[in-house]
């Protein structure tokens, strides 16, 4: 006879289900801050599942980057609010004429109930604007409910702490690229690092196991995959995005375009076998945990639109996938480091205005700091030099990250 475990319930899914959860509700004006990945179990948007209910006083919602239900495919594209047509609440766009909740926008409700599927990288906004929500809240006198939701990712730790001064909307503190928390402990970690006063409540899940095959964070199998943001289609992309981010800040193409975006990198001037030769020679254990396979791909748009591009991907779905020692992050700076070995004159950090920051090159703001660009810029520099400073940030990341963990 064989015992199936039960399935997990995310923090939405409960407070649906459990009618004690949502009695603090009753008489206050809940706000809800949400994106298309914010769906029960049988794929209901948190808006309409919880517009149903009727002890709940639904009085606004808020869209963070890329949209409430889904409407800009590329980064830095804004949103303007509007009245959600079905429900006749205001929606206001956190990612648009604001990135913080203006005072306005704070009037409008009691609690926040923020329900938003990360991946569980340091850049991604969703991470920021729950910061930003709940310095509001507690400026304001306002509850702020996490509904919380899987790390896709894991719990593993990997890349360099954010350095004081690089905070901005794609760094919102000081912790690793690849930081193995859920949202709800997010939000407890802020509160704690910023010192906020505020009402603050997870409703946690039940059942997840970060630790467990084959999902390690993702319940594969259990539940669908709905995009958070467009261009995360799936578990691999999650898994592949602490590294593949930084494409973002390099003229090589990270797949926007294609159909399989952030799993692969390229351009139409490399080699990438060679590519791939030296970055087997240069650290051969930093490409542990996946399979890497030589591609031709073709973008429709974004960088290289409509020419061919000789890049590499990575594959992180099959038995050769390797939960504990895949380490995404350096994987991708010691493929930048192989190519400035193999042409050192490739010009290879974009130089544009990102996230609205004009003076910095996107690559430090990324990594929350210039030391990444450094290593890969200076050749006397090894991967053990990097792994040096880097194994330092990881290990007081695990110390420090220790006390906000809800589930052991």
């Amino acid at each position: 006879m064989t015992h199936t475990a039960p399935p997990v319930l995310f923090g939405l899914d409960r407070l649906l289900a459990e009618p004690a959860l949502r009695a603090p509700l009753a008489g206050r004006r809940v706000a809800l801050l949400a994106h298309p990945a914010s769906v029960t179990r049988d794929l209901t948007h948190a808006i309409d599942a919880l517009a149903s209910l009727p002890e709940i006083n639904l009085s606004a919602a808020f869209g963070p980057q890329h949209g409430l239900r889904g409407d800009k495919q590329d980064n830095m594209m804004e949103s303007p609010d509007y009245r959600d047509p079905r429900h006749g609440i205001p929606v206001f766009s956190l990612y648009g004429e604001v990135r913080k909740p203006t005072d306005a926008m704070m009037s409008s409700f009691d609690i926040l109930l923020v329900d938003l599927q990360d991946l569980g990288c340091r850049i991604y906004t969703f991470i920021t604007t729950l910061r930003y929500v709940l310095e509001a809240a507690a400026a304001h006198g306002k509850a702020v409910w996490v509904l919380d939701r899987p790390n896709p990712a894991g719990r593993p730790i990997e890349g360099l702490t954010l350095r004081e001064g690089w905070e901005s909307f794609v760094g919102a503190g000081p912790m690793p690229m690849r930081h193995g928390l859920t949202m709800g402990e997010l939000g407890h970690w802020f509160i704690a690092k910023l010192g906020l006063q505020l009402e603050y409540k997870v409703i946690e899940m039940q059942g997840w196991q970060p630790e467990a095959a084959p999902g390690y964070g993702w319940p594969l199998g259990e539940r669908n995959w709905v995009n958070p943001s467009p261009n995360a289609a799936n578990l691999s992309m999650a898994r592949a995005y602490a590294g593949t981010v930084m494409l973002e800040g390099v003229t090589l193409s990270e797949g926007r375009g294609t159909t399989r975006p952030l799993e692969l990198f390229g351009a139409p001037d490399i080699h990438a076998r060679s590519v791939l030769t030296e970055m087997q020679r240069l650290a051969p254990h930093w490409l542990q945990g996946c399979r890497l396979r030589e591609c031709w791909f073709e973008p429709t748009f974004h960088k290289h639109a409509g020419k061919q591009c000789n890049g590499i991907q990575i594959h992180v779905e099959d038995g050769a996938y390797e939960h504990a020692a895949f380490k995404p992050w350096r994987l991708q700076a010691l493929a930048f480091k192989a190519l400035r070995n193999l042409q050192p004159d490739y010009a290879l950090w974009r130089d544009f205005p990102y996230e609205y920051e004009f003076d910095r090159l996107a690559i430090d703001l990324i990594n929350g700091s210039p030391i990444l660009r450094e290593w890969v810029d200076d050749n006397e520099a090894a991967p053990g030099d990097l792994d040096a400073l880097t194994l330092a940030d990881e290990a007081a990341w695990a110390i420090e990250r220790e006390a906000f963990l809800l589930y052991r």
